[in-house]
């Protein structure tokens, strides 16, 4: 096992599920500052496919990232997209604001230590940073995102865009 992912773990608690594609994901709350709608997003030359480019969210520059994109899916546009705005920290310890653009959010699903198991091994070569956990919800599977470890490359970005 990855020593650092055994480090990582879920905590019971309270996560907002986000739905991509007909995958359903959860994300801490104490992540989460606000869900806005989709708006016009500047695009930003020479960043990633992922990384849509950057909106004004009263006064604050923050960058924005596709999840789609950012998860190997195709990207799809819906009068249902959203933006999640969160809180994410950077591996100098500084922390900053990202939007997440995904499908739509479903609900804040409160989720027990019952509720939560740790990812499965995939062997070698198969990285999952990125996930913290597993959660049986209502019957249907949930993966619990490490959202640092999602958008970790893109904190750079955004630190660069707040300078």
């Amino acid at each position: 096992m990855n020593p650092t992912a055994s480090a990582r773990v879920a905590s019971p608690g309270k996560y907002l599920t986000i739905v991509l594609g007909a995958e359903v994901y959860g994300i801490t709350v104490l992540k989460v500052r606000e869900i806005i709608r989709l708006q016009k997003i500047t695009s930003v030359p020479q960043v990633p496919a992922y990384v849509k480019g950057v909106i004004n969210l009263r006064g604050r520059v923050i960058p924005i990232v596709d999840l789609r994109v950012r998860f190997g899916l195709e990207a799809a546009a819906s009068e249902r997209n959203c933006i999640v705005v969160v809180e994410v920290a950077g591996a100098d310890g500084r922390s900053g604001q990202m939007g997440l653009v995904v499908d739509r959010v479903e609900d804040v699903a409160n989720l027990g230590a019952a509720d939560l198991a740790p990812p499965p091994e995939f062997g070698g070569g198969v990285r999952i940073e990125c996930v913290l956990a597993i959660a049986k919800l209502k019957g249907q599977v949930v993966t619990i995102l490490d959202i640092d470890g999602v958008v970790a490359s893109e904190v750079v970005l955004a630190s660069a865009i707040a300078a």
